[in-house]
């Protein structure tokens, strides 16, 4: 049992911060009880901000403001698990597309090209937070103009950090992964799974 309270895991409630279909349901398949509470975050990055120190901030922002909106207690027995998810390649870092002309220079960076994907977790409970950042190497192939066309008219881009989803039409893309693929959708579940351990919410 973690030292940090007394309360037996049934007694913490955990909340996830996140509005994104695709980690509730990654959490649910590890056995996780949890709620949901969207928070509406600043997710602008600060000049000369590192990606890491980028995204490992904006985690611990989304969990700070559930817990303020929330109005819990610092003593309370609630936990609040954030995360954020960014594509990163040398100093560019990608976020949602603004548009499809937006979603084109991306795809064409991408192209026949490696990048990062970085994805943030952080769980604030007792007032303190827990931070762990899952880091994978993607490499795809060439992207041509028509697949460009037609993969923005899916709509499924227009919401995804690097403007595209790997579960999703996407995977057609992917020539190699170097590192963990639930990171990629957007919650590194080993990362989840040793956090959630230190309050006995995990699985094992």
């Amino acid at each position: 049992m973690s030292d940090q309270s007394n309360q037996t895991s049934a007694e913490i409630q955990l909340v996830l911060a996140s509005g994104s279909p695709r980690r509730q349901e990654m959490l649910t398949q590890m056995g996780v009880d949890f709620s949901v509470h969207v928070t509406d975050t600043d997710e602008s990055r600060k000049d000369s901000e590192a990606p890491e120190d980028f995204v490992t901030r904006l985690a611990r922002d989304k969990a700070k403001a559930a817990a303020q909106e929330l109005e819990l207690h610092v003593e309370g027995s609630t936990a609040i698990l954030a995360a954020d998810t960014i594509v990163v390649q040398g100093d560019f870092v990608y976020g949602k597309p603004k548009d499809f002309e937006h979603a084109q220079q991306v795809w064409h960076s991408l192209s026949a090209n490696k990048h990062q994907v970085m994805t943030a977790v952080c769980l604030l409970y007792h007032g303190k937070t827990n931070v762990r950042l899952g880091v994978t190497e993607v490499e795809f192939g060439r992207i041509t103009a028509e697949q460009m066309q037609r993969y923005w008219q899916t709509g499924e881009p227009v919401d995804k950090a690097g403007a595209y989803a790997i579960q999703g039409y996407a995977s057609a893309w992917v020539k190699l992964i170097n590192g963990s693929y639930s990171n990629v959708v957007g919650l590194p579940l080993r990362e989840v799974n040793e956090i959630l351990a230190t309050i006995d919410k995990n699985w094992l």
